[in-house]
């Protein structure tokens, strides 16, 4: 081989922002002229370099170049020891190429940034910030945060009292300022406050100034200042209604009264109260009434009311058995996502009987996603929603719907996603419920 290269030194330390100077000495040991070519391998080539770059020998010569390395301050360069070399490429023999190797240590240093956001906040109560703290150094670091003594009448608490940075990174710390008294009214109040970000450095190295940052926050009232404005302008509204309806609706509404109590009205009510009052019977029998059923009385006949056409007669306990009487039902259906539908019966008509469905309420408290569908009687589909386009929903028909004898009122749904209630845990099936109302009549014999 032609060519031996060595370093003066097999190790250097840097300084980040500062320039280091390493020699290299070139010995051709050949018998031509060679012309020799460098090149920095290793995480220090991005901010090293040969001067001069290219190096001419004589034979038997020898000569030196310099490389010189100048780290940046700033976090793209760690801090710590790494290997480099030096590839040292003759123009004429490629294969006697030769690489030195050294070490080089990157020494650590430490600089942070911090600002506060917003600078500026407002509350009643208290006031929100963020205080964000930039490690630029080159070194994890520990900041300890903290505020600067001042005022007594606002106090700020910081959620964490340390951050650990990596370097190139930032932390966000969150504070509250709290006044010390409360401002029922009155004008806001401006108080403002120092906080601090104090790197913590390594034992035996003297601490960084802490980063100083001001801030302020503006103590609102808790009762706003339109409020009072606002009570008085109620109450005179509320005056000027109730004069409103004493000096006009009210003559308007008693003047309406007495113009609707005209003589044919009050005929009318009185022959009705007449027509609805049953005949009531005597001791011996005998009607007490007066008119028809007095003279029916008399001459010894029945004191009963005749029938009119198309009216029910009587039960023997007293009832009217073909009006019916209201009926309710409701039931609860539960369905799992994916397990297919799910069907509860409400109600189901006794032998003899049908019901007159003209009420329903379908509820969906959960807010589940997915289909429900209502049925009544064979196979008379009532209802079809989608669940997550409703949470209450009631249904009213003016035409009843008729559910036969053994008929039964259905309720299927088809859960597709679970709901989330506010404030309550979390369910593991869809949950729908349905209250029907109506008249259960019984059926009368053709």
């Amino acid at each position: 081989m032609s060519l031996t290269a060595s370093l003066d030194a097999s190790s250097v330390t840097v300084v980040p922002g500062e320039e280091t100077t390493l020699s290299l000495q070139i010995l051709n040991s050949g018998r031509t002229v060679e012309e020799y070519h460098f090149e920095v391998v290793g995480a220090c080539a991005a901010y090293s370099a040969v001067e001069p770059a290219v190096l001419s020998l004589y034979p038997g010569d020898s000569g030196s170049v310099s490389l010189v390395m100048r780290p940046p301050r700033d976090a793209t360069v760690p801090a710590g020891e790494t290997t480099f070399g030096v590839r040292v490429m003759p123009t004429g023999e490629r294969g006697d190429t030769v690489v030195p190797e050294g070490r080089v240590t990157v020494l650590p240093f430490t600089e942070t940034t911090a600002e506060l956001v917003p600078r500026s906040s407002y509350g009643s109560r208290s006031g929100r910030h963020q205080f964000a703290v930039d490690n630029r150094g080159n070194t994890p670091v520990t900041v300890r945060l903290g505020a600067q003594p001042g005022t007594e009448q606002a106090r700020v608490v910081f959620a964490a009292s340390e951050l650990r940075i990596e370097p190139g990174h930032a932390e966000f710390a969150k504070l509250r300022v709290r006044p010390a008294k409360r401002m029922w009214r009155g004008t806001p109040v401006t108080h403002a406050f120092q906080v601090f970000a104090a790197p913590q450095p390594p034992e035996g190295e003297e601490p960084p100034p802490p980063v100083l940052v001001d801030g302020s926050y503006q103590q609102e009232p808790i009762l706003p200042r339109w409020l009072p404005r606002a009570l008085l302008t109620a109450a005179l509204l509320v005056l000027v209604m109730a004069g409103l309806w004493y000096a006009l609706l009210r003559p308007a509404v008693k003047s309406a009264a007495r113009e609707a109590v005209t003589p044919e009205a009050v005929r009318s009510a009185a022959a009705a109260d007449r027509s609805e009052a049953p005949d009531e019977g005597g001791p011996d029998g005998t009607g007490s009434g007066g008119g028809a059923a007095a003279g029916a009385g008399t001459g010894g006949g029945s004191a009963g009311p005749t029938p009119s056409p198309g009216s029910s007669a009587p039960g023997a306990d007293g009832g009217d058995t073909a009006a019916g009487a209201p009926a309710s039902a409701q039931v609860r259906v539960r369905d799992a996502v994916g397990g297919g539908p799910n069907t509860g019966t409400a109600l189901e008509v006794p032998a003899g009987h049908t019901f007159q469905l003209t009420d329903i309420v379908v509820q969906n408290p959960q807010g589940d996603a997915g289909t429900v569908i209502v049925t009544a009687g064979e196979d008379t589909r009532v209802l079809s929603l989608g669940l997550e386009n409703f949470r209450d929903s009631d249904y009213h028909f003016v035409t009843p719907i008729q559910v036969p004898a053994g008929g039964k009122v259905t309720m299927t749904i088809d859960c597709r996603r679970i709901g989330k209630p506010v404030g309550a845990p979390a369910p593991s099936r869809c949950s729908s419920s349905m209250f029907l109302g109506g008249t259960m009549r019984p059926d009368t014999a053709g």
